[in-house]
């Protein structure tokens, strides 16, 4: 009261209306520091501590305290968001990989069950036969043991390329690494197809310009297994009367080698899983045909093992190619 009526006497006007703008000015900033405070302890500290914990993960071992200096600067809110935003996207293709993941181990279990069954129930169908008495008859036993070896040899190929692509994919199969000409190992493995080759009336040629040499830095021995299996995929789908052409290229650092055929072709649908163990696009010609089903699978692991791709284009009615490259020696 006192000051008012101090106020009042030397500043009659003026005073009051300092007061009515002064008083809720005051508390409005009072009001927005403990607001603020209130924020920053409570909420903003929570944020930070969410990302601090997100960066961490991101960032890469020995950066941890440059990290932390960077944190400080950084405008936390406006990145959470994001960060927020982008570990969501990740989680939805995380979950769609695994869901694909577990899709792909059911059809591989399958089709795994179903290779091994086949040859094993033909081999105990052969020798139950001789059991129950065909032994005796000499115009039977031979040749049902004969039938008998060969599913038994079918069974060891199947079971020895799973253990090739097991150790491949767990690091244990190591590469002899060494300088060759890969053109040379053509020529030694197409010499090797020709007896499969006349079978069908095939040609193997080689495209011009591939008659000089060409070094690679590579494992000699598991380029040619896979030459040997895309020659002999290129045989075993070929027309009657066809040819097999290989070309090999130079490519800067590499060197690119392509198998390609006049064949019977695949459909584009099943181009993107033709490398998958066991994989067949047509299942019950490809059996017929010979093969485990994993020769292009343990091609796709050993080239990869190398450090480099391969790849396939094709059309039905008219060929395919198979092309993969080496490192140049």
């Amino acid at each position: 009261m006192l000051i008012l009526s101090v106020g009042n006497l030397f500043y009659p006007q003026w005073y009051h209306w300092s007061l009515i703008i002064l008083i809720p000015a005051c508390t409005f900033v009072i009001s927005f520091v403990l607001f603020f405070y209130t924020l920053e302890k409570f909420i903003y500290r929570k944020i930070k501590l969410i990302y601090k914990s997100i960066y961490q993960q991101k960032a890469p071992r020995g950066a941890e305290s440059n990290g932390k200096r960077d944190l400080m600067n950084k405008n936390i809110l406006g990145e959470v968001e994001q960060e927020v935003a982008a570990w969501a996207s990740r989680q939805t293709q995380e979950i769609e990989m695994l869901r694909q993941m577990a899709n792909f181990r059911k059809e591989f279990l399958g089709n795994v069950s179903h290779e091994l069954k086949t040859p094993i129930f033909t081999i105990q169908g052969y020798l139950h036969t001789l059991i129950d008495g065909a032994l005796d008859d000499p115009q039977v036993n031979k040749n049902y043991l004969i039938k008998a070896s060969e599913n038994l040899e079918r069974l060891t190929n199947i079971v020895h390329d799973l253990e090739v692509i097991s150790q491949i994919e767990s690091n244990t199969l190591l590469l002899d690494m060494s300088r060759f000409d890969v053109v040379r190992l053509i020529r030694e493995v197409v010499e090797d197809m020709q007896i499969k080759a006349r079978t069908k009336s095939i040609t193997i040629t080689l495209k011009e310009g591939a008659d000089q040499p060409a070094y690679v830095f590579a494992d000699r021995d598991r380029i040619r297994q896979v030459l040997n299996n895309l020659i002999a995929n290129s045989i075993r789908y070929g027309i009657e009367g066809g040819k097999t052409t290989i070309g090999v290229y130079d490519m800067d650092e590499n060197v690119l080698v392509e198998v390609s055929d006049n064949g019977i072709g695949i459909a584009q649908e099943h181009l993107p899983r033709l490398f998958e163990r066991f994989y067949r696009v047509d299942k019950s010609r490809s059996r017929e045909l010979g093969g485990t089903g994993l020769g292009l699978s343990i091609v796709k692991h050993i080239i990869e093992a190398h450090g480099q791709t391969i790849n396939v284009r094709s059309t039905p009615k008219v060929g395919s190619t198979f092309g993969f490259t080496l490192k140049k020696a």
